[in-house]
């Protein structure tokens, strides 16, 4: 009995590893895609982090993306801190977006004014580095 409930506890362990996306999936490693705007807000959660921009298009119009990052703790080691991202904060923002075409991209790096990146990918199963 204590076997089979082992058994159990680690197959649910592991069935959200299972459910987790790809890049694949969800983004095109063809349509690369570089934002320039401003910082409406940063989601700072696992799995990961969504930075929401305010980027202007070369018509000069402004349109909120939502830019997957890496998990939290990957972040962190990569050199992020919890307030590396402020609302108002100008940004560049380098990755790929979505394959179903919404204001969604994967990013893979950000870069500030002063010139100073840091990467930000949340996939490193099939995106193209950058």
């Amino acid at each position: 009995m204590k076997f089979a409930l082992a058994i159990v506890v680690a197959l649910i362990g592991t069935s959200s590893a299972f459910a987790h996306h790809s890049f694949e999936a969800e983004y095109d490693d063809k349509k690369p895609i570089t934002l320039t705007g401003t910082v409406a807000k940063v989601d700072w959660m696992n799995p990961h982090i969504f930075i929401h921009i305010d980027a202007k298009d070369e018509a000069g119009k402004v349109t909120r993306w939502m830019c997957e990052g890496g998990n939290p703790n990957s972040l962190i080691r990569a050199g992020w801190k919890r307030t590396s991202l402020k609302a108002g904060d100008e940004i560049v923002i380098k990755g790929y977006r979505a394959k179903d075409g919404s204001n969604t991209c994967n990013g893979r790096s950000v870069q500030f004014p002063d010139g100073r990146k840091l990467f930000a990918g949340s996939s490193s199963d099939g995106g193209p580095q950058q």
